[in-house]
Parts: C-alpha cells; sequence; structure tokens
C-alpha cells in the first residue's frame, strides 16, 4: 500500500516544508489548530501507512511528551526532526522509540523559508545506535533528492544540534551584538555608523571576515529563546548587550528599517 507523510506543526517551518515535501508525495498537515489543516484530505488519506512523521513544532519542555503523543497517534516508520531542539533531544527521543529518529535542522529566513530551504544542504544526523539507520538514511536522501534539495550527514545528532544553536543563532546575535556596540560607540562620538564601517567593506570583500551588521534590537522567537536552549547566557551576554542596547538607544527597534532597503537585507530571525 502506498505510504504517506505526516507534517506536525503547521507554522512558520511547517507550512513551507508542507509546500516542499507535497510536490512528490501526499503529505498530510497536522496542528492542533485545525483552521490550519486540509481536513477533507486529512480524512481521504488518514489511513494510509506512514513513512516520514516531520516535526516541526517549537521546542519546550513537553517536547519530548509531544513526540511521543504524535508517534502513538500516527504510527510512523521515521521520524524527522525539523525543529530548533536543545542538546542530547535527539538522543533522548531515539531511546523512547524502535524506529529511526532523524535529525535535521532547518536554515533560512522565516519570510522566505521555502526557498531558502531548496537554497541550503540540508544536514541531517543520527544515532549510532538507531535502528534501520542505513535504510532510514537512504530514504531520507531519497525524499530531499526528490524535491531538489541537497544533503549531507553529520557524525551525531548532538554535532547538528549545536551547530544550529551555536554556529547560526547565536553567532548571527554576537554578531548583531557588535554592530549594536560600534553603533553606540559612534553615537558617543557624533560620528555616521555607515561612513565608519565603509572601512571594512575592501576587507571584507577580500578576506570575508568583517561583516556589517546592523545595528538594530534582536527581537524575533529565535535568536535569543535559542540561548535558553544551551543555557549560556552568561557566557555569550546578548541577550543583556541587547536590553543595554535598547535602553540606550531610542529607535532601536525601528533602525532595522533603515537597511532592509533593496539588496541589502538583515532580517532578525
Amino acid at each position: 500500500m502506498t505510504t504517506i507523510d505526516i507534517v506536525a506543526g503547521l507554522g512558520e517551518i511547517g507550512i513551507p516544508m508542507l509546500k516542499l515535501f507535497s510536490k512528490n508525495n501526499v503529505v498530510l498537515g497536522y496542528d492542533v489548530n485545525q483552521n490550519l489543516m486540509d481536513i477533507e484530505k486529512f480524512k481521504k488519506f488518514r489511513n494510509f501507512p506512514i513513512k516520514f512523521l516531520h516535526i516541526c513544532i517549537p521546542f519546550s519542555n513537553k517536547f519530548p511528551s509531544n513526540i511521543k503523543k504524535l508517534y502513538k497517534k500516527f504510527n510512523p516508520q521515521i521520524i524527522v526532526i525539523h525543529s530548533t531542539v536543545a542538546p542530547y533531544t535527539t538522543q533522548t527521543l531515539q531511546k523512547k522509540f524502535s524506529i529511526p529518529v532523524i535529525y535535521s535542522a532547518t536554515r533560512g529566513v522565516h519570510k522566505r523559508m521555502l526557498n531558502d530551504i531548496k537554497k541550503y544542504t540540508k544536514f541531517f544526523a543520527l544515532e549510532k545506535n538507531s535502528p534501520n539507520k542505513r535504510w532510514a538514511t537512504n530514504e531520507f536522501r531519497k525524499l530531499l533528492k526528490n524535491c531538489n534539495v541537497k544533503t549531507e550527514k553529520m557524525s551525531t545528532p548532538i554535532t547538528l544540534e549545536l551547530a544550529k544553536l551555536i554556529v547560526d543563532t547565536t553567532y548571527y546575535g554576537w554578531l548583531i551584538n557588535f554592530a549594536q556596540l560600534s553603533n553606540l560607540v559612534a553615537k558617543k562620538y557624533n560620528i555616521d555608523y555607515d561612513e565608519m564601517w565603509e572601512f571594512s567593506k575592501e576587507i571584507h570583500k577580500n578576506l570575508g571576515n568583517r561583516p556589517k551588521m546592523f545595528p538594530g534590537f534582536i527581537g524575533g522567537h529565535c535568536v535569543i529563546p535559542n540561548l535558553s536552549l544551551i543555557n549560556e547566557d552568561d557566557f555569550f551576554k546578548i541577550d543583556k548587550i541587547n536590553n543595554l542596547y535598547a535602553k540606550k538607544v531610542k529607535n532601536s527597534k525601528s533602525i532595522a528599517k533603515k537597511y532592509t532597503k533593496g539588496k541589502q537585507s538583515y532580517s532578525i530571525k
């Protein structure tokens, strides 16, 4: 019998994933808010066997128990986690299930997420003791290849979990912190921030290590909230600098508009 897939969590990650996977297979979207679901399609295909259960729900303390409920509800052959999660989440989940659990971090800006998913390589990883590991790896690679998305396997899920948290969102926040601090210096000496940063343009072009970021307030629900997943805010101090900046620069929460014109777009995730 033909299998179908489920995307659980129809938010800023789940909806693009649903669109991506639906081009080559029957995929049902599931959400606690049924207004987001195609109920008629769900009823039509609900009894088909499910190969992939794609997890796109926000991380919380209830994340493992929510996954367990979804597993019991849909009985999939493979679970794929696309959400940003705390370290060792995949390991914890794999111990609970007799089916393979794949972690595959998502990269991209929310307002153009579907295009970004296609643009970036989709990294993934499984625990060493994951059952049917080779089969699950091949099936996941085949799924993404049919969607014209490149894949690359990492050695362990914890490596990928930390890669998402440290070198994506946290590093991004740290770069913005430096922009905030350099803007405070520019204001102290009454000079133009953009003119000062002109000095870095050719260096960045040649060496690639002097990125100019916009000195706006870090909002959204990725950069700052993700710090709590690694419990390292005292080390990185991104939130503290961000709050200090908001107190010192009155237009910090609207200043981003100046830097989102034309090709120069620095959306804070």
